[in-house]
């Protein structure tokens, strides 16, 4: 079967692409090998972001009295309904991308693992396939590292953990980064026992030094225990479970528990792909190259999403989307490198990141300026009885233009985006002052953040 394109996969940016193909008037083909809606929908924030709104509300429970609500006993979390409840929203989540699919005008959808037969072919299971254009949004799976005795246990990842229907008694978690952060504060509030493991000398080492420690010194006062500078990490089936070696500074050499969760990193899907037949090239860590426009090294083929290395994130995946098809349907001269960063780790609370940290200043040399304001001094976080964290905004020191943001804070993963825009305008923060914002909110503080700045040290 011939076509206009051919999209692989069904991820954030493929539903969407073929949607606005075909509406142009192309013949589409759409392939997906297993489940519709991609990491996000199934495995990722949709599944995730319900269980720690599960967990919220379990905490907010148990604080129920410091907001003067009398409730009788300890709460109890009954697992079996938590998975049914987030099963349902994930059910109804990709069952909506496939009837979208099945449902789009000029489209075809087959179902099987697709690999090259040539530059522009494919084949799907007794299907051959040619399309001028093909579009790869094939995502990412869990890292499975090589370590000493780990198939000797058993292990979840982040995708198995969507299965459980019970409460570890004590988890294990290998990765203080935001996959293993958020588990570990989700099964804490369930009634695990938590601890986690972390190679580097804090969780969350791509953040500012400020933001990992007062992340750390929340999730331990929840009762998360961490173990960090951890290195020759290894596994051990014991009675009752397993144990996990240690080579910390502090601590005892072997962490005990009964369930291990391996959260250290993700890999691209593109090693059974047939990538070479089709003359696509990868980097190192399979990740497939391509240039501003995401095209690959093959002129016929795309890649967008996890699988291209350049965001991994599913708003990244959706811009890479809108950035292929204005660039097809408008001549639209869009890049990915346009892009300024930004995104949440979904902690509670939560921190939301925009533009660049205070190491990306100093590594390229910037004059800045640095205010931060801790969440005591915000009106909505003492009303909502959470003040944890605090807001930090940097300038650079001549322009005056605001360079990034790291707020953690309750709300913190929405007011980010006030200073989004800001970011992508260039716009002074003498200018931003100026805009009037709703009181209570925690958006309404920033520009108070901008008046106490100071030099980065």
């Amino acid at each position: 079967m011939s076509f206009d394109a051919l999209i692989i996969g069904t991820g954030q940016a493929g539903p969407s692409l073929a949607a606005r193909l075909s509406g142009a008037g192309m013949k589409v083909a759409v392939v997906e090998r297993h489940k519709f809606g991609g990491t996000c929908v199934n495995d990722g924030c949709t599944p995730t972001k319900a269980m720690v709104a599960s967990a919220y509300a379990a905490h907010v429970a148990r604080r129920a009295r410091d907001y003067g609500v009398l409730v009788e006993g300890e709460p109890r979390v009954d697992m079996k309904r938590v998975k049914a409840r987030k099963d349902e929203i994930v059910r109804n989540s990709s069952e909506g991308v496939e009837k979208w699919m099945e449902g789009l005008k000029g489209a075809k959808v087959y179902r099987g693992h697709a690999r090259f037969t040539g530059k522009n072919s494919v084949r799907v299971g007794s299907d051959q396939l040619t399309a001028d254009k093909i579009f790869l949004n094939v995502g990412g799976r869990p890292l499975i590292p090589k370590m000493p005795g780990l198939d000797s246990v058993s292990y979840l990842t982040n995708v198995t953990m969507m299965d459980l229907d019970f409460i570890p008694e004590h988890l294990v978690v290998i990765g203080g980064s935001y996959v293993g952060l958020e588990f570990a504060q989700v099964m804490r509030r369930f009634g695990s026992r938590v601890t986690v493991v972390e190679m580097g000398p804090r969780v969350v080492g791509r953040e500012d030094e400020d933001v990992s420690l007062e992340i750390q010194r929340f999730l331990a006062d929840e009762g998360i225990a961490l173990r960090l500078h951890a290195q020759c990490i290894s596994a051990r089936k014991e009675p009752g479970g397993l144990s996990v070696g240690l080579d910390c500074k502090e601590g005892a050499p072997r962490e005990h528990g009964t369930h291990l969760l391996l959260a250290v990193g993700r890999v691209p899907n593109t090693d059974d792909l047939g990538l070479d037949l089709a003359g696509i090239t990868t980097d190192k860590r399979g990740y497939i190259e391509v240039d501003e426009g995401l095209r690959t090294s093959n002129p016929h083929v795309w890649a967008l999403g996890d699988c291209n290395g350049k965001g991994a994130f599913t708003h990244t995946a959706y811009n890479d989307y809108e950035i292929v098809a204005g660039n097809l349907l408008s001549n639209a001269g869009r890049k990915h490198t346009d892009r300024i960063p930004a995104y949440a780790l979904y902690t509670d609370p939560p921190l939301g990141r925009v533009g660049l940290s205070e190491k990306e200043i100093k590594e390229k040399g910037i004059k800045a300026l640095v205010g931060k304001r801790p969440m005591s001094r915000v009106a909505r976080a003492v009303e909502k009885g959470e003040t944890n964290g605090f807001l930090k905004i940097h300038v650079e020191q001549g322009s005056q233009r605001i360079l990034g943001a790291a707020l953690l804070g309750t709300g913190a993963d929405e007011s980010v985006h006030s200073l989004l825009d800001a970011v992508y305008s260039r716009m002074p923060y003498s200018e931003f002052q100026r805009h009037v914002r709703i009181h209570p909110t925690v958006s309404e503080l920033l520009p108070t953040v901008l008046e106490g700045l100071s030099p980065l040290d």
